[in-house]
């Protein structure tokens, strides 16, 4: 009988996968096999993905990045979505997730497994959804549980390593939400989509009322379940409500369900949350869901930033991994707007890098205060050439520099301080004081 990688764990054997896994993350590979043994860390990768890396997500390793991508019926280039993968990848995204509802998407997410070697993860429900709207030409709540099982085990069997699956949106936590009322209600799509088919259905959620199925199906792929937050706020005002609460209850309970079946998760997480309320947002997750790790959109701070989502989302993102948060998705300027272009993509990501890199420090992730400390030597020193090497965005902090490098050169500072450069003046005041030395000693 085949075994997880969870089960192996358990039984003392480190992988290949965690030997990989760990030496990308900077740890000793003992200590990431005890860490996904106990569940709070995990290696994303399907078995049956050929040419992907596994990725080590968790409990003292460097805060993950996600970048979404996919189609909508409005646009449905695939050439545009393998461009937005290579931005992604080329901006230094750990992980992919295609989320196509438009054009011919089995196509698309074979073709962007294809094209990456980082992981890919997926919202199968948007598969069955698709396949019931375009190819029976019936509802979305006319989905059959088959039908939703059927999509599941097609991303599965193309590799992706990782899936969203909204078991933990019950009609148990829909009646909180309606009782206690809501301004956004459901913005999950996945959330949604449940959302109309129990009450159209008069049934509760297939994913939470067969989830030993799910486990069944998952589990000879070793993919990792991303337990959906099908409740998260979608505004601020909605923030840690009943309904959210009531779901990541839910949502620990199945993961200690995942656990004994040897299934790896994570927990998804808001949304929109004041910025008072991240931390006990984290704490509540790694406490009612026993410290799996955690993977959150965002979180973004303000509501009144279209255009600027990026910059919320790196504000609240910092805040929600330096509190414990372990895998940040990205929001690009184009949130609540568009689908993103290639260079909303490349912002995105490097907004969230920020934001984790900036959390890496607070939590002593190895190396991460040690790379500041490099570019603040390089900074002194004036060392232009080796501040581009270091900075987050190399291109563009070259690109910056050139538009007034002509001008700079001719004292060798940057065009903000020119001769008044402080680290001159400070370097000036050094040689001063040497030569007063020497002629003291004299």
């Amino acid at each position: 009988m085949y075994k997880t990688q969870m089960e192996l764990a358990r039984e003392g054997y480190v992988t290949e996968d965690v030997s990989i896994a760990a030496a990308e993350a900077g740890l000793d590979p003992e200590i990431l096999r005890d860490r996904i043994a106990e569940g709070t860390a995990i290696v994303c990768r399907n078995n049956r993905r050929t040419s992907g890396k596994p990725l080590a997500v968790g409990k003292g390793i460097r805060t993950r990045v996600n970048a979404n991508i996919g189609t909508s019926k409005d646009d449905t280039s695939i050439e545009n979505e393998l461009a937005k993968a290579k931005a992604a990848v080329a901006a230094g995204a750990d992980a992919i997730m295609d989320l196509s509802t438009g054009g011919p998407i089995d196509e698309i997410r074979a073709a962007i497994i294809a094209e990456t070697d980082i992981c890919i993860g997926s919202v199968p429900l948007y598969q069955a959804a698709c396949d019931t709207v375009v190819r029976k030409g019936k509802a979305i709540v006319d989905m059959s549980v088959d039908d939703i099982f059927d999509g599941i085990r097609k991303h599965l069997e193309d590799g992706v390593d990782f899936i969203t699956v909204h078991c933990g949106v019950t009609r148990a936590t829909l009646e909180k939400m309606d009782n206690e009322g809501r301004i956004m209600e459901v913005v999950s799509r996945g959330g949604s989509f449940t959302c109309a088919w129990m009450q159209h259905n008069n049934a509760e959620n297939p994913l939470y009322e067969y989830f030993d199925r799910l486990l069944e199906l998952v589990k000879p792929y070793d993919a990792t379940l991303s337990l959906g937050d099908g409740f998260r706020p979608g505004c601020l005002a909605d923030a840690t409500d009943r309904a959210q609460i009531h779901e990541l209850l839910t949502l620990g309970e199945l993961t200690q369900r995942a656990w004994d079946a040897g299934i790896q998760v994570m927990i998804e997480g808001p949304g929109h949350v004041p910025l008072d309320q991240i931390k006990t947002n984290i704490q509540l997750q790694k406490r009612l869901c026993h410290g799996a790790p955690f993977y959150v959109l965002g979180p973004l701070v303000t509501d009144v930033a279209p255009g600027y989502d990026h910059i919320s989302c790196a504000i609240g993102g910092a805040i929600a991994a330096s509190a414990g948060a372990d895998f940040l998705c990205y929001v690009t300027p184009s949130e609540h707007l568009c689908l993103p272009t290639i260079e909303d993509v490349h912002e995105g990501v490097m907004a969230t890098r920020l934001a984790g890199h900036a959390a890496d420090i607070v939590k002593g992730i190895p190396g991460a205060m040690e790379w500041d400390n490099k570019m603040s030597r390089a900074r002194k020193n004036l060392d232009w050439e080796k501040q581009y090497e270091l900075a987050l965005d190399p291109d563009l902090a070259r690109k910056r520099r050139g538009a007034t490098a002509e001008v700079a050169e001719a004292h060798g500072a940057c065009t903000m301080c020119g001769e008044f450069c402080a680290y001159k003046m400070m370097d000036q005041r050094k040689e001063a004081s040497k030569a007063t030395a020497c002629k003291s000693a004299q």
